[in-house]
């Protein structure tokens, strides 16, 4: 297992959820969900710097039969544009479906309004997002899903 911390992102057009996972990649925990009407990637970036990371994660929402919908697509361009702001550390996207919806099953279940916790809910998927990611890196011994090529390296 590589050594070092580790952003979380679930991204969504509205909210953004991210997680972070301690130095040795055991953990994910909940961190902030971003407003995307301000600079949310500014904001990551921000987070990057504060958490000294060294790869983000990014959850990328396909489609049930493997292929990529809207949302993925949103979702690679925003890993793409995170990819730009911060060319230091590692971006990739990891398959992420429905982590949202069993978030949301997960707090319904311990009793919270899910009308009300959207903004927990978002961070309760980036952990998982997340925790998938430091899990498969654990039993395979390879980063996690695919990465992904900042806007400036396609050709």
């Amino acid at each position: 297992m590589r050594r070092g911390i580790r952003l979380g992102i679930d991204y969504g057009t509205v909210r953004i959820g991210v997680a972070r996972s301690d130095p040795d990649g055991l953990l994910a925990v909940p961190v902030e969900t971003v407003a995307t009407d301000a600079s949310p990637i500014e904001r990551i970036r921000e987070l990057v710097q504060e958490f000294d990371v060294v790869e983000v994660v990014v959850g990328l929402p396909k489609l049930m039969s493997g292929a990529h919908g809207r949302s993925a697509h949103l979702a690679l361009a925003f890993a793409n544009a995170l990819g730009d702001r911060v060319p230091t550390v590692s971006i990739r996207s990891l398959d992420e479906r429905l982590s949202t919806v069993e978030s949301a099953r997960n707090l319904a279940a311990a009793g919270r309004d899910t009308r009300k916790s959207r903004s927990v809910i978002d961070q309760a998927a980036a952990v998982m997002i997340l925790q998938n990611a430091l899990d498969t890196e654990r039993q395979t011994g390879r980063p996690p899903g695919r990465p992904v090529a900042p806007q400036g390296d396609h050709a």
